[in-house]
């Protein structure tokens, strides 16, 4: 990620905190915009021009979307528009960054990390699924309407019409990088940072509390746990957080015993 999309993502949040009347019609329309946006070259290489002037870049927001979207998402868009952007594809992802961060806020009380997290474990553990919403033949709107299907009954509106809106418009990303991303944005949305925990066995909930307050007191942050059961880590735990890693499961300490002693 460039310089110019950090500045223009850290402006937009600051926009997207300040707008009333954020809600999930709002969190859709914005997703629609970056999927309209995206598909167009001539539309996406205007709006992400950064040496048109602001205002020109703003009037052709306004022209296209000002009559189909609501106040909210069009001013979200003029200030998207309005900054600087390292390229055209970092300025569609920071759309789709505000729908996903705009869900979040319209479903404050929603467990959206962990309906996340369980989408993309139920995506793991179905290679036919993932493979049908992975596919570059498959119609968009169908795996849109595939995912509503399956998640009716198990997840909120907000974590389908992420998950939903994400699997339509993949631009070249897996099914469980797209899940991931979500998680993340969520988590931050919300002040916290996400840990994917490994083991054995199910963590009682003094493990499971005791560990989320030493990540907790590592990162400097709330932590959320995502827990996987896998017996092949025979015991201990392994940790991800974001790009980190921590293993200290019995399976990995066993292969380092092994390695040791053939050397």
């Amino acid at each position: 990620m460039g310089s110019a999309t950090t500045n223009a993502l850290t402006a937009l949040r600051q926009e997207l905190t300040a707008t009333p009347g954020i809600d999930l019609a709002v969190a859709g329309e914005l997703f629609d915009a970056a999927r309209a946006i995206d598909s167009s070259p001539q539309l996406r290489g205007a709006l992400a021009d950064s040496a048109a002037a602001p205002v020109a870049r703003r009037k052709v927001v306004a022209d296209v979307f000002g009559r189909a979207l609501s106040a909210p998402a069009v001013a979200l868009l003029s200030t998207a528009t309005s900054q600087r952007w390292s390229n055209a594809a970092e300025f569609v992802d920071g759309i789709e960054e505000l729908a996903v961060r705009a869900a979040s806020i319209a479903a404050p009380d929603a467990d959206l990390e962990g309906e996340l997290f369980a989408v993309s474990r139920l995506v793991t553990a179905n290679p036919e699924l993932e493979l049908a919403l992975g596919s570059r033949l498959g119609d968009a709107a169908a795996k849109g309407e595939l995912i509503r299907s399956l998640l009716s009954g198990r997840a909120g509106d907000a974590t389908t019409l992420i998950v939903a809106a994400l699997v339509r418009h993949p631009r070249e990303r897996r099914v469980r990088q797209l899940l991931t991303r979500a998680m993340a944005l969520v988590a931050d949305q919300r002040g916290r940072t996400v840990a994917t925990v490994t083991v054995a066995a199910p963590l009682s909930a003094a493990q499971a509390e005791r560990l989320t307050a030493a990540l907790s007191a590592r990162y400097g942050t709330q932590v959320t746990l995502n827990t996987v059961v896998d017996a092949a880590v025979l015991g201990g735990v392994r940790v991800q957080v974001a790009d980190d890693l921590i293993d200290a499961s019995v399976a990995t300490r066993l292969a380092d015993l092994r390695q040791r002693l053939a050397g």
